[in-house]
Parts: structure tokens; C-alpha cells; sequence
């Protein structure tokens, strides 16, 4: 299938999106922007003394502010996927039983329909031709219209940001990311309602469900034409933490293609595979995996060809049972 193009698989669809870029292209990127409404980001709202804590460390709305300020400036499309609740909701569907979180907003008055509190902060209004999403009741923004303004947009590589890492944001890039979106996270753009959540979030979750995790500045950097790594370059985990710098850059074929890392944390010389680079920004190279792993990769030798090839597996024709004495129970 084309770049693109839609597939399906055990009766869910899913979205082919091609080889992720190493960096964000305007014509296929898109800004998601997670409740950054008064209630979470604003002194006196409903959840504040919840967020603020981790939204004041990382000056959560400065760097939401300029990233959406950023990507605008380069072309790429902002959405904003905001909650609200009516009477109706709790009455009628009793959301406030079916969660813990849905409970807690209940108890708080969170994010009422019309309310101050579910309105957006004054320095992160949405533009008058932006997408404003309808409210998602839970912590899912996919289950709103997304996926459709994503789909006419011709977006592929979404970048997240906003409220609460471990919650909405955390649900929503997965599903993104099953659905086949390049998602990538913005550390420094996120809260959520304590420290241990966030940490939780950005240093085990996020570098495993997402293709990266990045900071407001290094997203801006990494917008425009498609690049290599560079000699010199400081490499970076989906974890955000440092493995060492790039000391040669080969460009091989057939997955042959990797960056060296000298000889650091893991004692020995680390081929990383060039497609395991995944975000490339100013004077930084980022790759998808966290880096408690990385020693434990078969990365002490230069990848081949048939390295690669053998780690594919065998094609579905030659499978007989998908799970060795089992196949798929058919409907």
C-alpha cells in the first residue's frame, strides 16, 4: 500500500503512514493541543491545585505558548481537544461511575459546559481558522472527531502536547500510534496532576508507545526538510536521556545504514541502526528506544543486510499457524 493509504487487521482499521520522517514536514504534521483550559493551567481552577505543581516546574503554558506560536509560524496546523460536560453526561450516561478520573471531575465541577473553568487559558486561545474539537467525556481525544480532521488534513506525524501526561495524552498517542501515526510527545509542553504521574509518563510510558519525546525547542528545530544525523551530534534516548555522541554516520542500504557511539555508558563501541534515528533537531539525533535497553540491543557490530532481513521474520505466505501450533480463532 501507499504512503498513506488505510489497511486492516483483525477487523480494526488502521492507518499506513509510510516510514516516519526524521523530521516534522509541514504538508503532514499536525499540533494536538490537550486541554489547556482554565481548569487545569490557571490559578483558581478546578484541578490547579492538582496540576500546578508539575504545569509550574516545566512553565508548562510558556512552552505550550511557544510551540503552538512555533508551528504556526511554520505552517503546521494546530487542533485543540478540550472537555466539557453537561448535566446530561451524569445524569443520563452517570460518567461520574464508570471511572476514577471521570469521578474526580464530578466531585471538582470540573470542566462544566459554558464555565469559566472549561474555557481556554487566555494565552493559549485558539486561532480563528484552528480546529477546535468536539469534548472527549473520557481520557481518549481519538474517540472525537480527530481522526477525521487528521484524515483531511493529510496528517501522518502528529505532535502531542497539553494535559495530563499519564491520562489524555497518554491515551490518545496510543491509539494514535496503533492507528499508524508517527507520534511524538512534548516533554516540557505537558503536565499532569502530580510529579510521579509525569515521571511515570514521560520516562517509561511515552518512550515506548510513541516514536519520540521531545522538548518545545527541539520540535521546532526538527521542522522542515528531511536530514541525516550528523558527526558530532549528541544522541538522545526516547527517555530524554543522553547515550553519548555520534562519531560516524553511515548511509548503507538495505537497512545496512547506522551512527556510531563511541565507547561510553555501555563500555563498547554502539552501532544503532540509522533507522532507530527517528527525530533528527539542532545538533541532537533521537532514537526509539529508552536507554536502560539499549545495552541489552545486538549493537556491537555494524548492521548488514541480512542482519536486518533475518529480523523481519518469515513472510505471512510461507506461516502456516500464525502462532506455531495455533492460528487465529475465525468469527
Amino acid at each position: 500500500m501507499e504512503h498513506g493509504d488505510e489497511g486492516k487487521a483483525g477487523g480494526t482499521m488502521y492507518r499506513l503512514s509510510g516510514r516516519p520522517g526524521r523530521t516534522f514536514d509541514p504538508a503532514q504534521s499536525a499540533l494536538l493541543v490537550i486541554d489547556p483550559v482554565n481548569d487545569f493551567l490557571s490559578e483558581g481552577g478546578a484541578g490547579w491545585e492538582l496540576t500546578k505543581g508539575t504545569v509550574e516546574k516545566h512553565d508548562v503554558v510558556g512552552h505550550l505558548r511557544q510551540l503552538i506560536d512555533g508551528v504556526r509560524a511554520r505552517g503546521i496546523p494546530v487542533l485543540y481537544g478540550p472537555m466539557a460536560y453537561t448535566s446530561e453526561d451524569y445524569a443520563d450516561q452517570e460518567l461520574h461511575r464508570r471511572t476514577g478520573i471521570n469521578r474526580i471531575m464530578f466531585e471538582l465541577e470540573m470542566f462544566l459546559a459554558g464555565s469559566w473553568g472549561a474555557d481556554f487559558h487566555p494565552e493559549l486561545q485558539p486561532g480563528p481558522d484552528e480546529v477546535v474539537l468536539h469534548p472527549h467525556k473520557g481520557t481518549d481525544v481519538f474517540e472525537t472527531d480527530l481522526r477525521e480532521h487528521l484524515e483531511r488534513l493529510g496528517v501522518t506525524q502528529l505532535i502531542i502536547a497539553g494535559m495530563t501526561a499519564n491520562l489524555c495524552v497518554e491515551s490518545t498517542g496510543r491509539h494514535a500510534a496503533e492507528h499508524g501515526y508517527d507520534v511524538t510527545f512534548v516533554r516540557d509542553a505537558i503536565g499532569a496532576e502530580n510529579l510521579p504521574a509525569y515521571e511515570a509518563s514521560i520516562r517509561v510510558n511515552f518512550p515506548l508507545i510513541g516514536n519520540a519525546v521531545l522538548d518545545t525547542e527541539d520540535v521546532l528545530t526538527a521542522i522542515g526538510l528531511e536530514r541525516l544525523p550528523g558527526v558530532g551530534d549528541d544522541v538522545y534516548a526516547s527517555d530524554q536521556m543522553k547515550i553519548g555522541s555520534i562519531e560516524e554516520v553511515a548511509d548503507g542500504a538495505g537497512g545496512a545504514g547506522y551512527i556510531l557511539v563511541g565507547r561510553g555508558i555501555f563500555n563498547r563501541a554502539t552501532y544503532i541502526p540509522l533507522d532507530a534515528v527517528v527525530k533528527v533537531a539542532e545538533g541532537k539525533a533521537f532514537i526509539n528506544l529508552p536507554k536502560l535497553v539499549i545495552g541489552k540491543m545486538p549493537w556491537d557490530e555494524p548492521p548488514t543486510t541480512e542482519a536486518q532481513r533475518a529480523k523481519e521474520g518469515p513472510a505471512s505466505a510461507a506461516v502456516e499457524q500464525l502462532y506455531g501450533s495455533f492460528g487465529p480463532t475465525s468469527g
